[in-house]
């Protein structure tokens, strides 16, 4: 598995990812469709936004989009192909995406959450520090979490 950098020519395909990777967790195709413009990825996110590919074999297996504010980042997506959840593709992904906010300059990734993938970044050590309002559904609420991103440790031999 590789991990690239998106290009414009697939948003369309990345968006569908995003879709089919949200409907693994029940939620009616109403909700879903409500759910669509907030997970579309557009050029203008991939100007401003980190957005990076897990694949293999030429089939892309997943993405991770991340913004970067000063010191603190923000974990816009991240997406698994249903058949490959449980594979390290979102690991991978969540990693690569921390060490590219790190790498920024961010000390702080936030995450507004999918209740159902909260227990999953907690146990990557990120903490809950509140709710947000859902950018789709009126009156229902994200859990928000934090994940402090410690300085880079430093290679043996280096003063």
């Amino acid at each position: 598995m590789r991990i690239r950098s998106a290009e414009e020519d697939e948003l369309a395909q990345l968006s569908d990812l995003a879709l089919r990777s949200k409907a693994v967790h029940g939620y009616s195709e109403e909700f879903l469709e409500a759910c669509r413009e907030e997970l579309t990825i557009t050029p203008h996110r991939l100007a401003n936004e980190t957005i990076l590919v897990a694949e293999q074999s030429g089939r892309r297996l997943g993405f991770v989009a991340v913004a970067v504010h000063h010191d603190r980042a923000e974990l816009m997506d991240l997406f698994v192909e249903p058949d490959r959840r449980g594979s390290g593709v979102a690991s991978r992904l969540f990693e690569t995406a921390s060490e590219t906010a790190r790498a920024a300059g961010a000390t702080r990734l936030e995450i507004d959450s999918d209740p159902h993938a909260e227990d999953w970044y907690r146990k990557r050590g990120a903490e809950r520090i509140g709710e947000t309002p859902s950018g789709s559904i009126p009156g229902r609420v994200l859990p928000r979490l934090a994940l402090r991103l410690s300085a880079r440790p430093m290679s043996r031999g280096t003063p």
